[in-house]
């Protein structure tokens, strides 16, 4: 799994955006920024739309106070599912989505987990990320929600 002190992986995946799905390499988009990356397991599911993405959300003007330059969100999910999703919580073109849809970022960092039923995803976690390089790298526990919480990234950011 990714540590402190490794570079983001170069890989190339899409994102949801309001004009549609590009392809990005996260890499490059973190370069020369403060980032804060949660990655979560998938787009509807219940946790991840009851508490991890709108926690995100409600914490984004503390979470810019704080320096960060970008808030991405990682799940491997088509790039329509994550438009769809950012849409119905009101975050697309605020959070960064990342829609990991073969698994290749997720497997990078060393965080992909096969669920029964759902196949290989993203473990949920937390990462702060400055100029491409990981300062912080938190993953749960299967089934846990306290280390990848937006409440749990603002004590990282302290």
């Amino acid at each position: 799994m990714i540590k402190t002190g490794d570079k983001i992986p170069s890989v190339t995946i899409k994102q949801a955006t309001p004009e549609g799905g590009p392809d990005v390499d996260p890499a490059a988009m973190f370069a020369g920024k403060k980032v804060v990356m949660f990655s979560l397991p998938g787009a509807f599911t219940p946790t991840c739309s009851q508490k991890h993405l709108p926690g995100y959300a409600g914490k984004l003007p503390e979470l810019k106070s704080q320096g960060v330059d970008l808030v991405a969100c990682l799940s491997v999910n088509d790039w329509w599912t994550m438009k769809a999703w950012a849409e119905q919580h009101d975050v697309l073109g605020k959070i960064v989505m990342l829609a990991d849809g073969n698994a290749k970022l997720s497997t990078a960092l060393g965080i992909e987990v096969d669920i029964p039923g759902m196949g290989i995803r993203a473990r949920r976690g937390l990462f702060v990320i400055e100029d491409g390089v990981v300062k912080s790298a938190e993953v749960e526990a299967p089934g846990k929600f306290e280390v990848s919480s937006a409440e749990a990234c603002m004590m990282k950011l302290q």
